[in-house]
C-alpha cells in the first residue's frame, strides 16, 4: 500500500458508475496497469483533462488491493492532432490493440513504451506516411518482443550472397537466397529496398529508426509481409485498418 509516481500514456478507459472511469494505463516504470478515476467524466473534475485517451501523463496513484487509484495527473502530451484526424485515429487505435496484446499487465517495457511515443509523436507531428510509420512500428516491435527475423544471410544455407533474388519465408521466419526461396513454396520474393529497410527497422538505434524515406510501392511490399508476420508471430488478426479501405485511403 502506498503512492506511486510514473509517466504514462492511457490506452483503453471504461466508463463505470455516474461519472467515473477505470483506465489503462502504459506506464514508464510500471507497465501496463489499471488505475480508477472517480470523477473524470464529469468536466470540472481534476482528472477530467488528463484521463482522456491517449493523454500522456505525469500520474500520482494510490495503489489499492485490485487495482491504482488515480490522485492527480498533469498532462505532457495530449496528442490532439490524433484524436481530430480520422486516419490518424484510426492508425492509433491499430497501434493500441497490439501494444494490448503485447505487453503483459505489471511488466515494465520501457523500450515498447519508447517505440509507440515515438510512432505517435510522428504520427501527430509530421508528415510522414502514417503507413511506413505502422511498418515500423509493427516490425521494430516484435524485434523487441523476441521476433526479429533473421535478415542478416539465408537461414537456410549461410549464404551471404543475397544480392540476385531474396525471398521471405515465413516459416523459418527469416530471408532465404535465391536457390533456397525457389524450393519453398510459401516463401515469397521481395525486393532489396524492402530487405534494407527491414534490416535498418530490426537493427537500428533508436534515434535513427525512422530517420528513411521508401516509395510507395516499397511500403505497400513491406505491408504485406508485416500483417502476415504480426499475425503468426502474435496470433491474431488485426483489422482496424481495414477501415480505411472503406474511405479510399492507404
Amino acid at each position: 500500500m502506498g503512492y506511486i509516481k510514473t509517466k504514462g500514456i492511457i490506452i483503453k478507459e471504461i466508463n463505470t458508475g455516474e461519472a467515473d472511469k477505470i483506465l489503462t494505463i502504459f506506464s514508464r516504470n510500471y507497465g501496463k496497469i489499471s488505475g480508477s478515476a472517480k470523477g473524470a467524466r464529469r468536466p470540472k473534475n481534476k482528472l477530467a483533462a488528463a484521463t482522456q485517451m491517449l493523454c500522456y501523463s505525469d500520474f500520482v496513484l494510490f495503489k489499492g488491493r485490485d487495482m491504482y487509484s488515480i490522485n492527480s495527473c498533469d498532462i505532457i502530451e495530449p496528442f490532439y492532432e490524433i484524436r481530430n484526424d480520422v486516419v490518424k485515429l484510426t492508425y492509433c487505435a491499430h497501434f493500441v490493440d497490439i501494444i494490448n496484446d503485447a505487453i503483459q499487465e505489471g511488466q515494465p517495457a520501457p523500450k515498447a513504451l519508447q517505440l509507440f511515443l515515438n510512432s505517435l509523436h510522428l504520427l501527430a507531428k509530421t508528415e510522414k506516411p502514417p503507413e511506413l510509420i505502422a511498418r515500423i512500428f509493427e516490425m521494430r516491435l516484435l524485434s523487441i518482443l523476441g521476433y526479429a527475423p533473421y535478415l542478416k544471410c539465408c537461414i537456410e544455407c549461410g549464404n551471404a550472397d543475397l544480392s540476385r533474388e531474396v525471398f521471405f519465408s515465413f516459416k523459418q521466419c527469416g530471408v532465404l537466397c535465391q536457390d533456397c526461396g525457389r524450393k519453398e513454396q510459401s516463401s515469397i520474393n521481395i525486393s532489396q529496398g524492402t530487405l534494407r529497410a527491414l534490416r535498418h527497422i530490426a537493427h537500428c538505434g533508436f534515434n535513427e529508426l525512422f530517420c528513411f524515406d521508401l516509395a510507395p510501392p516499397l511500403i505497400n511490399e513491406m505491408g504485406r509481409i508485416c500483417k502476415r508476420y504480426l499475425r503468426e508471430r502474435l496470433e491474431r488478426e488485426y483489422t482496424k485498418l481495414d477501415f480505411l479501405k472503406s474511405l479510399n485511403m492507404p
